[in-house]
């Protein structure tokens, strides 16, 4: 596992060995071993999986409580994905990150709790896998809006969209959002 460290401590680029032939391909996408050798020693607790067409951006969402850290990828399609760290104590607040995940560079990106996050979809259509650290919590669900200036995410342009939820359309600036110490 080849990973990478990102301008926000903590989120990682991961890039799983590959074995590759004629016949297709082979990779390792989750190891406990692999990864506390990489200083992630995490375990998870719910894993997902969700498919949505060109121009949908989901994000930026969070919990406050039982915040997940998640572990995502794309096993079909390409995703502009990103990560915002929330900690107000974080010199890096309201920074972002963003990365390319799809099914054909494999990458997976680590976002540690209380970031915030989101994706944009860059292909046709894209199958997103994410593990997370804790349950899903919906009473502490948040989102931050996906294109707060303050925050200045460069979201790639498209032709169609974005297409956001209900939840998404109306999700609260950074200065008016409840967010981690």
């Amino acid at each position: 596992m080849n990973v990478i460290e990102t301008e926000l401590p903590g989120v990682l680029i991961l890039e799983p060995k590959v074995f590759g032939d004629a016949r297709g391909f082979f990779l390792e996408c989750w190891n406990r071993q692999t990864m506390a050798e990489c200083g992630l020693p995490m375990d998870f607790a719910q894993d997902n999986h969700s498919r949505s067409a060109r121009g949908v951006l989901r994000g930026l969402h969070y919990q406050l409580e039982n915040p997940q850290g998640k572990l995502v990828r794309v096993s079909q399609g390409a995703v502009f994905d990103v990560a915002v760290d929330i900690r107000r104590s974080s010199p890096n607040f309201g920074k972002w990150v963003g990365v390319e995940l799809s099914g054909t560079n494999h990458r997976m990106l680590w976002i540690p709790p209380e970031f915030a996050h989101g994706f944009m979809v860059l292909s046709e259509t894209a199958d997103f896998l994410y593990k997370c650290t804790t349950i899903y919590h919906p009473p502490s669900d948040r989102s931050l809006r996906w294109n707060d200036p303050s925050i200045g995410i460069q979201w790639p342009s498209l032709k169609v969209g974005p297409l956001l939820s209900n939840k998404d359309e109306v999700a609260p600036l950074l200065a008016d959002a409840e967010v981690f110490a």
